[in-house]
């Protein structure tokens, strides 16, 4: 069995190798699925998990013990290194957040991010202030309990603030310490790279928001380092089991046979 340290160290190194895709599991089974079809490391999605579990992501339905427990059960089934989404912290202060890092080390994991978004009803996002001293308080935990901490700048995305606020707040969380940064939502080629060349710290792009149709030369050859898929995977099985309904609601049956076996996936 791999040890938390050597994942960490495995995980810090593929960030230095150049640029890799990690893909987000939402359960136990699709993270096994992931692990067999050759992946490095794996992430969390707040969405497809919380989605997975009939609740609405970012809406504070989900509670911090609920979220890590869902970690928890990836890292235990999975020899990689995994890091994970833990949206604002699940924590209204800083001091909160970096109990959140002591927990998500607790649970195994080699990496998280945090971002500057709040939970859906409070505000948009939090001011440039109260983001870095949130961000800060969960490197310096990072540090101490040799976590790979991801700051995530979410404004860009929402529509919230400009290009110009967006690399102000990722050189500041890099400042604070972070490990890797973040921007959702990138909405060209064109400025994912001036977001990677405005940073030295290693840059996370997400594919399903934001810019579409780039290969993976073209996002990388952009500066990125790492490659997430978000809630990606996630939806895609659940159009698979849609459209499968669909035909199986109109009497025809012809898809169950199309289904793969359980021994056919795990030999994937």
């Amino acid at each position: 069995m791999t040890t938390r340290d050597q994942k960490v160290g495995r995980f810090r190194e593929l960030h230095r190798q150049g640029c890799f895709i990690i893909p987000n599991p939402w359960d136990a089974l699709s993270a096994r699925l992931l692990e067999a079809s050759g992946f490095a490391a794996l992430a969390t999605t707040s969405s497809g998990y919380a989605f997975s579990v009939g609740k609405q992501d970012g809406a504070g339905q989900l509670s911090r013990d609920e979220i890590l427990a869902y970690a928890e059960r990836i890292v235990a089934c999975t020899d990689l290194p995994v890091t994970a989404d833990l949206e604002d912290g699940y924590a209204a202060t800083a001091d909160g957040v970096a109990e959140t890092v002591r927990l998500a080390y607790e649970a195994g994991l080699a990496g998280i991010s945090i971002e500057d978004s709040c939970p859906i009803g409070v505000e948009p996002v939090r001011d440039f202030d109260s983001a870095v001293e949130r961000v800060r308080a969960a490197c310096e935990a990072a540090r101490r309990y040799d976590i790979v901490l991801t700051a995530r700048a979410d404004g860009l995305g929402s529509g919230h603030y400009d290009l110009d606020e967006t690399i102000r707040r990722l050189n500041a969380f890099e400042k604070a310490g972070a490990d890797v940064v973040y921007a959702p939502g990138v909405p060209s080629l064109e400025v994912l790279t001036i977001l990677c060349g405005a940073v030295r710290a290693p840059f996370n792009h997400v594919l399903g928001l934001g810019v579409s149709g780039l290969s993976f030369d073209e996002i990388a050859g952009a500066g990125v380092r790492r490659i997430s898929l978000g809630g990606s995977f996630t939806r895609a099985a659940c159009g698979a089991v849609r459209s499968m309904a669909s035909t199986i609601g109109r009497g025809d049956f012809s898809m169950i046979d199309s289904a793969p076996s359980w021994n056919a996936l795990w030999e994937a």
